[in-house]
C-alpha cells in the first residue's frame, strides 16, 4: 500500500499547534475535509474520538496512528501532521506523540487501515526517516520524502511563479457548468499558487477571451469542452481535453495533469491540433442535439413569451376578424409565432446539430432539412433527424474528397459540399418526411389524449428525470422531451419540467437554513446561491451537494421534484418558454397552482435531505 497515493501535500501539516489529544485530532480532521475527502467532518471526529476511547492509537517512538471507518469519508485517505514538541497522547512507551498519521476510511470499503499502518511503519520506525521529516521544511518536501522511501516519482506541485495555464470551459446549453467548470478551476489554482486565465464559451458568448499574449506565456492549456472550439491557436502548446464535468469534479487534478504532459513535437502538434479530438458513440450523438437544442432555445423563450403576451390581450386578439382585435396583440403572436421565432426553431435545431457535426458546412443543408420538416409538419422529431442526415452527409462528403489537391478546397467549400450536400440531405428527407409526420401526429395526440391520472404520472415522470443527474444526459433528455411537446401544441409537460428542475436547488438551499447543522460551513454559505440558482431554473446549483452525499441528497432531490412535477400536471399549468424560472412564472397558465407545486416539492426534497441526514448522524453516534 502506497501511503502516497492516499496523500496530497494539502494534506500535511508542519509544526501543527495543539494543547491536548483532540485539539490535535480535530485540525487532523480539518486537513481531510478541506481536501474534500469527507462528507460531514463533525460527523468524522465523532467517529475519530470513539475509536480512540477504544484504547488509544498512540504507538512507540513518537508515533501515532488515529482512523474510523465512516460513512462521512467519500473515499480512502490519509492526513499526516507534525508535533515537534510533541503531545501526549497515552502511546505505548508513555512517550509524547510527535508524528500522526490519521487514517480515514468509507463504512462500507474493505478495511485497509491495517496495510496502511503497516506500509507506515516500515518508514517511521526508521529514526533516521523521522530526522528527516522534521527538518522538512514544507508539506511538499515532506511528501517527496514519503514518496522516495516508497521508491515512487510525483510532480512537485508548481508555485505561482513558475505555473502559468489558460483553459476554456463549455458545455453543450452554455448556461450552468461552463461557468461551474470556470469558477472550480479558479478555486483549484488559487489553492495551488498557480497563474489561470478561463474563457468560457457559453450562450451568452465568449467572456474573458484569451489573448495571444495569454496563450503565449501559458504552460499548459486545459480544454474543459463539450463542444467544437477552435485548436489551430493552440499550436505547439501542451493541451489537456476532457468534458467539463471532469473540471467539476477533480479540477486540481487537471490542473496537475496539464503540466505533466510531454511538450509534443511542433509536427506533431500541428497534426493533431488540426484533425481535433476524437469523440464518438452516445458522447458525440449527444453533444451534438444539445448544441441544436442550445442553438434552439432563444427563439423558443422568446417567441413563446411574446405568444403568451399575446394572448393576454384575449385568445382572438391577434386575429383581425375578431372583435377583441388589438393590434399589439397581432405584432406579438408575428414576432414569436409560426411566422416568427416558433417557425425558425426547428430549422435552427437542424442547422446548428449539422454544425457540430461536420462544421460549417454542414449548416446549410441540414438547416434546409429542417424548414422541409417544419413545411411538411414532421416537427421536433424531423428536425433532429434533419440535422443528423445533414450533418453526416456533409462527413461523407468531405471524406470522398480527400483524394482531391489542396488547390481545389475553395471548390470543396463553395461548390461541392453545399450543392451535393443539399442535393443528399433535400432528397433523403423528401423521402422520409411522410413517416416521420406520421410520427409526430402520434405523439400529439398521445400527449393531448392523456387523462389526468397518465398526466400526473407523466408530469411526476419528467420532473424526476430533470432531478437524476442535475443538468447530464437524463435531465437534458426529459429536457428536450418539453420542448417538443411545446413545438407539438402541448404546453403541459414543460411546465412539469421547470417545476422539477427548479426544485433540487431550492429544496437544499432551504434544508441549508432549516437543519444548519447537517451541512458544513461551505455549503451552508453556499446555500443562499443554490436558492438564487432554483429560481432561476439552473438545476445545476444541487451538484456540489450531490456530489458530497449522493445516497441522500439525490433521492431526496427527485422525489420532490416528482411531488412538483405531479402537482403541476394537476393543476392544469401549461408553459410556453422553456427557460426562465421565476420570472416567467406570472405567465404560466394556473400560476398560482404552479407556484403550490414548485413550493411543495422544494419543501418535500428540504425535509427528506434533513430527515436522512440526521438519520445519518445518529448512526455515526452509535
Amino acid at each position: 500500500m502506497a501511503l502516497t497515493n492516499l496523500l496530497a501535500a494539502h494534506q500535511i501539516a508542519l509544526d501543527l499547534a495543539g494543547s491536548s489529544k483532540r485539539d490535535i485530532l480535530e485540525q487532523l480532521v480539518d486537513l481531510l475535509d478541506r481536501a474534500g475527502k469527507l462528507t460531514d467532518r463533525d460527523a468524522f471526529l465523532q467517529a475519530i474520538l470513539a475509536r480512540e476511547d477504544t484504547g488509544s492509537t498512540g504507538l512507540e517512538q513518537g508515533v501515532a496512528v488515529p482512523h474510523a471507518r465512516s460513512d462521512s469519508v467519500r473515499e480512502a485517505a490519509i492526513a499526516f501532521a507534525i508535533v515537534p514538541r510533541g503531545i501526549e497522547f497515552a502511546a505505548l512507551d508513555g512517550q509524547p506523540s510527535k508524528f500522526f498519521l490519521m487514517i480515514a476510511e468509507p463504512a462500507q470499503a474493505d478495511s485497509q487501515h491495517l496495510e496502511i499502518l503497516a506500509a507506515a511503519s516500515c518508514h517511521l520506525i526508521d529514526p533516521v526517516f523521522r530526522e528527516r521529516l522534521l527538518h522538512a521544511r514544507s508539506a511538499q518536501e515532506v511528501l517527496q520524502q514519503f514518496a522516495e522511501a516508497e521508491g515512487v516519482v510525483i510532480p512537485v506541485e508548481p508555485s505561482e511563479a513558475e505555473a502559468h495555464l489558460v483553459a476554456v470551459t463549455s458545455c453543450p446549453a452554455g448556461i450552468a457548468h461552463t461557468y461551474m467548470a470556470a469558477e472550480r478551476l479558479h478555486e483549484a489554482a488559487r489553492a495551488l499558487h498557480m497563474d489561470l486565465k478561463v474563457e468560457t464559451h457559453g450562450a451568452a458568448g465568449v467572456r474573458t477571451p484569451l489573448t495571444a499574449a495569454d496563450i503565449q506565456q501559458a504552460d499548459a492549456v486545459i480544454l474543459a469542452v463539450n463542444r467544437n472550439i477552435d485548436h489551430h491557436r493552440f499550436l505547439g502548446k501542451r493541451v489537456l481535453q476532457v468534458p467539463v464535468t471532469d473540471a467539476i469534479r477533480h479540477p486540481r487534478r487537471l490542473l496537475l495533469r496539464a503540466l505533466q504532459l510531454p511538450q509534443p513535437a511542433h509536427h506533431m502538434t500541428k497534426q493533431l491540433v488540426a484533425q481535433g479530438p476524437k469523440e464518438g458513440g452516445w458522447s458525440g450523438l449527444y453533444r451534438h442535439l444539445m448544441t441544436g437544442v442550445s442553438s434552439m432555445l432563444p427563439f423558443v423563450v422568446g417567441g413563446g413569451i411574446l405568444i403568451t403576451l399575446s394572448l393576454l390581450f384575449g385568445v382572438d386578439a391577434a386575429d383581425p376578424a375578431s372583435p377583441s382585435y388589438h393590434p399589439l396583440a397581432k405584432l406579438l403572436l408575428d414576432l414569436g409565432g409560426p411566422q416568427g421565432a416558433f417557425g425558425l426553431m426547428v430549422p435552427i435545431l437542424a442547422g446548428f446539430i449539422g454544425r457540430s457535426i461536420a462544421d460549417r458546412p454542414g449548416l446549410m443543408p441540414a438547416m434546409v432539412g429542417g424548414l422541409i420538416a417544419t413545411q411538411a409538419g414532421a416537427g421536433f422529431i424531423g428536425g433532429m433527424l434533419a440535422g443528423l442526415i445533414g450533418g453526416y452527409t456533409v462527413l461523407f462528403l468531405m471524406w470522398l474528397c480527400r483524394p482531391l489537391p489542396e488547390a481545389l478546397d475553395a471548390i470543396r467549400t463553395v461548390l461541392i459540399y453545399p450543392v451535393a450536400g443539399l442535393l443528399l440531405c433535400g432528397g433523403l428527407m423528401y423521402w422520409l418526411v411522410e413517416p416521420l409526420v406520421a410520427v409526430n401526429v402520434v405523439l400529439v395526440h398521445w400527449l393531448n389524449g392523456l387523462g389526468i391520472s397518465n398526466r400526473i404520472l407523466l408530469g411526476a415522470l419528467l420532473a424526476g428525470l430533470m432531478a437524476v443527474d442535475m443538468g447530464g444526459p437524463v435531465n437534458k433528455a426529459a429536457y428536450t422531451f418539453g420542448i417538443a411537446a411545446i413545438e407539438a401544441g402541448n404546453y403541459l409537460p414543460q411546465a412539469a419540467v421547470m417545476a422539477g428542475g427548479m426544485v433540487p436547488p431550492l429544496g437544499l438551499g432551504i434544508a441549508t437554513w432549516l437543519f444548519a447543522g447537517c451541512f458544513t460551513e461551505l455549503e451552508r454559505h453556499s446555500g443562499r446561491a443554490c436558492l438564487v440558482m432554483g429560481a432561476s431554473f439552473i438545476t445545476e446549483g444541487a451538484l456540489p451537494y450531490a456530489a458530497a452525499d449522493p445516497l441522500r441528497v439525490i433521492p431526496a432531490c427527485v422525489l420532490g421534484a416528482m411531488v412538483a412535477g405531479g402537482l403541476s400536471m394537476a393543476f392544469g399549468c401549461e408553459l410556453l418558454a422553456p427557460h426562465g424560472g421565476i420570472f416567467v412564472i406570472p405567465l404560466v397558465h394556473h400560476w398560482p397552482g404552479y407556484i403550490v407545486a414548485i413550493v411543495a416539492g422544494s419543501l418535500v426534497t428540504a425535509l427528506l435531505v434533513g430527515l436522512l441526514k440526521n438519520l445519518k448522524r445518529a448512526d455515526a453516534a452509535h
